[in-house]
């Protein structure tokens, strides 16, 4: 009798920039990931809805598309599904008081792979 394999853990990925998008996605994927990707803060929360799998939301911040930037929808998503940690990535600066949820990640881009991996992983971790 064969085990079935351990479910990859599902990431929702929310990158306005294309090419971001895919080396990340990629990244992701490769690191043992099932990734779920979205191109601004609205599409991301229809995934959320739709999906009760997600278990780590990773958001750009600056997105022109939809109605929110990242930190708003991380404030959003940790107020409306608590159990799922976000990390938060930009290019613009870091993060002033208030701008991220409580428990919430943040790195700079642009970022290292293994970085990002790690950390993410680190979310799942302390979620568990």
């Amino acid at each position: 009798m064969t085990e079935n394999p351990p479910e990859l853990p599902v990431v929702l990925l929310v990158e306005d920039d294309g090419l971001l998008l895919m080396e990340a996605s990629d990244t992701l994927a490769e690191a043992g990931f099932n990734v779920l990707e979205a191109h601004h803060a609205d599409k991301a929360l229809d995934v959320l809805q739709d999906r009760p799998d997600v278990e780590v939301l990773m958001t750009d911040v600056d997105m022109p598309m939809g109605s929110m930037d990242g930190f708003a929808l991380a404030r959003v998503v940790a107020h409306r599904w608590p159990d799922i940690p976000v990390l938060i990535v930009s290019g613009m600066g870091t993060p002033g008081p208030g701008d991220m949820p409580e428990g919430a990640r943040f790195i700079p881009k642009p970022y290292a792979p293994t970085m990002l991996v790690r950390t993410l992983k680190a979310c799942l971790k302390r979620a568990a």
